[in-house]
């Protein structure tokens, strides 16, 4: 449902008499800076950020929003949950929404770890969960990647249910991010199953799909749909990537309703605001961006990996909006020389030290970034 039938449906009044999306005076006021990166003239490939934006349609809503501003956000909540339910065919009360994933994140670290339940991930992955499980002073037991930078699920399997069989130290989490965040690698479908029925069910697994939209190979898919059959699964979304909209924040969680009353108890009164809320229930009426966006990003990075062959330097084969780069050589110092350059790229990854995540921008952003690669790789 769009904001404007939204509207009409709730019987929503209109604010200080102006119809949504008309303009108050005649003309919107400029109220904002043109938005540039961190510093002017840098190129920001550093945050995995969609450089296309969001939706047409989206935008359109946030502009016909504006007279809602006044409101609490709780009934585009209920519409947004209501949307996502039909989306992944589960009840709207097993979607919780958040200030975007890492809200969802967060909840989740508070919700199931404390001092006395472990948390198993990956190394590297996202840290925010275990960032969040640390607060909680919950132990923090990292698993490395396997040779081919993949998840090593047998062995983050075996932590988990050995800790979940100790009588003082259990596993109260493990983190999958699918695709992973920094390796843009994935956890194939298979090896995640089976990891899901094997894993015992005291073990709250978290899927991180946040990427999902970007992945191609049919080796991969979500495992939104095993939530019916897994009390234990929590499978995280945003709106932040694909649909370009990471300034907004919105995001979003499903799994059985127990799981989210307890979570829910860590959460503050209506955190999504109400221009991320219709702003996404326009982008879910507008898969052509989606798809448009997929297809630019697929075209610009197969554009950069071949560039990276002839220059001769290794990469993890990536299925999101970002990439990992094997520099043989200390990142650090390179990171500094670009950012020199105008070229902003990811964070050190202590596990990879060699390695540079770069965001795949546009094709000019891209190629601005080639020329500056070449000049301090040289």
């Amino acid at each position: 449902m769009g904001v404007g039938a939204a509207h009409a449906a709730l019987g929503l009044p209109i604010a200080n008499g102006v119809e949504p999306g008309t303009k108050a005076n005649g003309s919107w006021p400029s109220l904002l800076p043109s938005a540039t990166s961190s510093a002017p003239n840098v190129v920001r490939l550093s945050s995995n950020e969609n450089p296309y934006g969001p939706s047409p349609a989206a935008l359109k809503a946030m502009t016909e929003g504006f007279s809602l501003a006044w409101r609490y956000p709780d009934e585009y909540s209920d519409i947004l949950a209501e949307e996502l339910g039909r989306l992944h065919n589960v009840p709207p009360d097993q979607v919780l929404l958040g200030d975007g994933s890492g809200e969802i994140l967060k909840l989740y670290a508070a919700a199931f770890t404390n001092r006395d339940k472990k948390i198993v991930i990956g190394n590297p992955t996202f840290e925010a969960v275990a960032r969040h499980a640390g607060v909680a002073n919950a132990e923090i037991v990292k698993i490395n990647l396997t040779p081919d930078y993949h998840h090593d699920l047998g062995k983050m399997l075996a932590a988990a249910n050995s800790a979940s069989n100790s009588a003082t130290n259990s596993a109260g989490l493990v983190y999958i991010c699918n695709p992973n965040n920094p390796t843009a690698s994935i956890s194939p479908r298979n090896e995640v199953s089976n990891f899901l029925a094997k894993l015992s069910p005291a073990t709250i697994v978290l899927v991180d799909e946040a990427y999902h939209h970007y992945v191609e190979t049919k080796d991969y898919e979500s495992v939104i749909p095993l939530v019916k059959d897994h009390p234990n699964l929590i499978v995280a979304r945003t709106f932040s990537k694909i649909y370009g909209m990471a300034g907004l924040r919105c995001g979003y969680c499903v799994t059985q309703r127990p799981n989210i009353e307890l979570m829910n108890a860590h959460q503050i009164f209506d955190s999504v605001n109400i221009m991320a809320l219709v702003a996404a229930l326009a982008s879910l009426k507008d898969p052509e961006h989606v798809a448009r966006t997929r297809k630019l990003n697929s075209d610009v990075r197969k554009t950069i990996c071949a560039e990276l062959d002839v220059l001769g330097y290794r990469y993890i084969p990536s299925h999101a909006n970002f990439m990992m780069i094997d520099l043989r050589r200390e990142v650090r110092p390179i990171i500094a020389a670009l950012r020199n350059r105008g070229v902003e790229v990811g964070r050190i990854f202590p596990a990879l030290p060699n390695f540079l995540r770069v965001t795949i921008g546009t094709s000019a952003q891209m190629k601005l970034f080639l020329t500056a690669f070449r000049e301090v790789m040289n």
